[in-house]
């Protein structure tokens, strides 16, 4: 049996995603009523962090916790990583101390090359191209508020950026309708959306319109206009995203009772307004709570699989 990573939502299948979100619904029960988790007792999470973060580090670091074990914290400069030591090296050293590794960087192919040199299971906390664990809350979400994902309609307003990639795979992994509305120039990477309406049973819709995106959707989802890494493009993004704002004039054109989601930070008064982000339609708090117990899930999923055994240079050399 193959050691199992989650670098990006198709990962997993759609069987394998509602057994983590049934098993998430445990989780947030059992921490309700004072249960806990040893799952993870006597095992060490490696997490290696190259961007900010409150949401993504507090959950898994309390999440680790909560089930029973250990988290050793990094970031690039804490490693011989920023000292140019190859990936490869740096996978394989911590294979051999850790029980999974959870990474939040850059470029997507650090990860990926990470998780190929890795015997441990390797989890991407955001790059630039996906952000799956979030993508698999807000699923969570979605569906504890809904009771259902197959059929629905949602809704993306905003960058056709990494929250937009692992959104555009949900849609062909769980069979809902997806429509984007995203500016010229800000659209999701062609191969993704290619490989997704290739596989989709539903509609997955690109449009410049964001009344036309939110029409009838039960879900309307948004993020900030500029990411990590784009500060310098900020000026320009206000002006190019200055009508893709979630607020009561989009919110007319949902379904009743729609949900909006938003993975925070939020800047009030940009991507939504005060009044839609703090109404009753609003579950951004809920969605950011749900990040710990899908972790948990998610965490007790990968490493129900085989145990990581490096295997060294000299012992292949002898049985050669």
């Amino acid at each position: 049996m193959k050691k199992r990573d989650f670098l990006t939502l198709s990962d997993l299948d759609r069987s394998e995603i509602e057994a983590v979100l049934t098993r998430a619904v445990e989780y947030k029960a059992g921490r309700a009523a004072g249960f806990g988790s040893n799952f993870l007792k006597g095992r060490t999470i490696g997490m290696i962090f190259n961007k900010p973060s409150t949401r993504t580090r507090v959950s898994f670091e309390v999440g680790i916790y909560e089930m029973g074990g250990r988290v050793v914290y990094m970031s690039d400069e804490q490693t011989h990583l920023s000292r140019s030591e190859p990936i490869s090296h740096t996978a394989r050293v911590l294979s051999r101390y850790l029980h999974a590794l959870i990474i939040r960087t850059y470029e997507q192919a650090e990860i990926e090359e990470m998780a190929g040199s890795a015997c441990l299971p390797v989890i991407n906390a955001l790059t630039d191209r996906h952000h799956p664990c979030q993508v698999l809350s807000d699923l969570f979400t979605v569906r504890e508020r809904l009771g259902r994902l197959d059929g629905l309609k949602m809704a993306w307003i905003g960058d056709g950026y990494n929250m937009a990639h692992s959104w555009i795979q949900a849609a062909t992994i769980m069979d809902f309708e997806l429509r984007l509305a995203i500016p010229e120039g800000y659209g999701p990477d062609p191969d993704i959306l290619d490989q997704a309406r290739a596989k989709a049973g539903k509609p997955i819709v690109i449009t410049r319109d964001p009344l036309e995106a939110a029409r009838g959707a039960e879900v309307i989802n948004t993020d900030v206009w500029a990411s990590m890494g784009q500060e310098e493009e900020e000026a320009k993004r206000a002006r190019d995203f200055s009508s893709y704002q979630v607020n009561s004039r989009l919110m007319a054109e949902a379904a009743d009772g729609a949900m909006v989601l938003h993975c925070l930070p939020a800047h009030l008064g940009q991507e939504i307004t005060e009044d839609v982000f703090e109404g009753p339609r609003s579950f951004v708090f809920d969605q950011a709570e749900n990040r710990l117990h899908v972790q948990k899930a998610l965490l007790e999923f990968l490493l129900n699989g085989p145990p990581c055994r490096p295997a060294s240079r000299a012992s292949e050399r002898l049985s050669d």
